[in-house]
């Protein structure tokens, strides 16, 4: 008996020793990554540069979370870069004595089309300064040359290549898989355009949808190609031809075409930069990264001002509720706008709006609140890679709506998808659902019958219902017909540039001119900038964070680049109902 309680002892010690290890070793892994992800203001030496390479994903706003990105495998963080951020560093650079160029070593670029254009806006005005900024890399894609372009040189490594070739947009269609299962997509729609369900009904592309893809499409490469011409003084038949016969397929027929400046090696580099910055061959080149930067002191600060400028951030698809980092809730976003209108030391709101649309019903709910808004102060819609269908819906009573020419936006339309898995359960699985109600459509949403025709007919009411709504919502805010607005809606998606021709929008401009206007519409001179909505702290966020991006993680080392055709199914699945959506997730390549 001695011998046993001597055994049981030895064990509860064993296990409290090792669970206070597995503590002390979880707070140690959670301080490096708050560490390491920690807003400590940084010292920047003289005489340095600024290198960027931009492999980090880029959002709108970064999450003040450390565990957002973090790569569950090696406990390394990986957080995105908010687009704020790198404008914000730029801007400091520029007028900061101690960076006297920039470098950057670009292959790809982890961010959106109208992203990528507002970074190469602030580069522009980065070079306004006079100071230097040179481009290297081993290959650039397309987004990386076009940011890239405006470089004072750009070099590439010899045996490098640059990917010119076109833009394309890649759609997966899942009719045929979806029978297999023998799931049967019930779909209810307004607008020929309206093609995000054309996914689940159609097996390729209808005329419409590969139409409007086209032109948003070859709008997108016509002004990037206007963009590269005029900084690189290439025809643009030039680079059009180049594209089309495959011309700059290695650094020695880049360089013949006038694409780059010259091949070089790293080493070569690195001696072009010590001999601008008139370094000794044998001592080092000082340089700071672009995400460490971003906490250097500001060289110009503002004077105190008690007027504010609100920047809201609606990022992600739109659904009800509080919604979160990226996705907009319904009730969280309506909140944030009503405290901005309510506060009488916010004198204008830049909406900044980066989103596929969603639940038809949340738009309406944040688009109460913001045209609430427009009636009190101003409100500059600043939108981003995509702000669409929904997206479009809650920017339509803004006072003023500035886009890039590369966003991708409208989308007017409505539709409803619901999913009937009788088969599916009945032939694959052997289940059989019985059902007992007490009226005649008690069971009108059920997913184990397929909808009659009357429930049809019905459904069909409440999307035009809907999609009157939507245009009439435009027609107010824009200020022209519904005619009009039907006209250029029934789900057509449009780029920035076709957006401003049908007045769609008002201007081509990013978040830092959506400010400056903002500021200009309210009279103020001196105003302080505010952003909402105030993320969560740190450990509101902790427990739900650790196993939400855990799942993530695995699911990405499972599905690998597969991942993101996991997410549009997901998202198409759990977003049944009415919806106001863009055409499925519109990447562009």
């Amino acid at each position: 008996m001695k011998q046993f309680f001597k055994y049981v002892l030895a064990t509860i010690v064993g296990v409290v020793i090792s669970s206070i290890v597995g503590l002390l070793f979880f707070i140690g892994v959670i301080g490096a990554i708050v560490s390491s992800s920690d807003n400590k203001e940084v010292k920047v030496d003289d005489n340095s540069i600024l290198f960027i390479d931009l492999k980090q994903e880029i959002v709108d706003r970064a999450s003040d979370n450390p565990f957002k990105g973090i790569d569950f495998a090696t406990f390394q963080p990986n957080s995105p870069i908010g687009l704020n951020q790198i404008i914000k560093a730029l801007a400091n650079a520029k007028e900061d004595p101690k960076i006297k160029g920039i470098l950057l070593e670009l292959d790809a670029v982890n961010a959106g089309a109208a992203t990528a254009e507002e970074i190469r806006n602030a580069l522009i005005d980065f070079k306004s300064s006079g100071k230097f900024i040179v481009s290297y890399s081993n290959s650039y894609s397309q987004k990386a040359y076009y940011l890239a372009s405006i470089a004072d040189s750009i070099f590439l490594n010899p045996e490098g290549m640059i990917e010119w070739l076109g833009l394309r947009s890649e759609i997966m269609f899942f009719k045929k898989a979806l029978e297999k299962l023998g799931v049967e997509p019930q779909i209810l729609r307004h607008g020929k355009f309206k093609s995000a369900v054309e996914p689940f009904m159609l097996d390729k592309m209808s005329p419409e949808n590969r139409e409007q893809t086209q032109t948003y499409l070859l709008s997108i490469w016509n002004h990037w190609v206007a963009g590269i011409s005029n900084s690189r003084g290439i025809p643009v038949a030039d680079l059009n031809r180049m594209a089309n016969q495959l011309e700059a397929y290695n650094a020695q027929k880049a360089n013949e075409l006038g694409l780059i400046d010259s091949t070089i090696y790293k080493d070569e580099l690195i001696a072009i930069l010590k001999q601008k910055l008139n370094v000794p061959e044998k001592e080092d080149l000082k340089s700071i990264e672009l995400k460490k930067y971003i906490n250097a002191p500001e060289v110009a600060k503002r004077k105190f001002s008690k007027d504010k400028i609100a920047v809201i951030y609606a990022s992600g698809e739109i659904g009800m509720g509080e919604g979160g980092d990226d996705q907009i809730g319904s009730e969280g976003l309506s909140r944030t706008i009503r405290k901005a209108r309510r506060d009488s030391t916010i004198k204008a709101i830049v909406f900044r709006i980066n989103s596929p649309g969603g639940s038809a019903l949340a738009s309406e709910v944040i688009w109460r609140e913001v045209d609430l808004a427009t009636k009190v102060k101003p409100v500059i819609v600043s939108m981003g890679d995509v702000a669409a269908s929904g997206g479009y819906y809650i920017a339509a009573p803004a006072t003023t709506i500035l886009a890039n020419p590369t966003t991708i936006t409208g989308s007017i339309g409505v539709f409803g998808l619901f999913f009937n898995v009788q088969n599916a359960l009945d032939k694959k699985l052997g289940v059989n659902v019985e059902v007992v109600k007490t009226n005649d459509h008690a069971d009108f949403f059920t997913p184990f019958r397929p909808m009659t025709n009357e429930e049809k007919a019905i459904g069909l009411r409440f999307i035009e219902d809907t999609y009157q709504t939507f245009i009439g919502h435009v027609s107010e805010g824009r200020g022209i017909s519904v005619d009009q607005v039907d006209s250029i809606g029934q789900g057509r998606v449009w780029s920035g540039v076709n957006a401003k021709e049908i007045k769609l929008v008002d201007d081509f401009g990013g978040l830092t001119d959506a400010i400056k206007l903002a500021a200009e519409k309210a009279g103020l001179e001196n105003y302080r900038l505010v952003e909402m909505p105030k993320q969560k702290k740190f450990f509101e966020e902790l427990m739900q964070s650790m196993s939400s991006e855990a799942k993530a993680w695995i699911l990405r080392d499972e599905f690998g680049t597969s991942f993101r055709y996991y997410n549009r199914l997901k998202n198409m699945i759990n977003n049944q109902g009415i919806q106001a959506r863009i055409p499925y997730d519109i990447e562009i390549y």
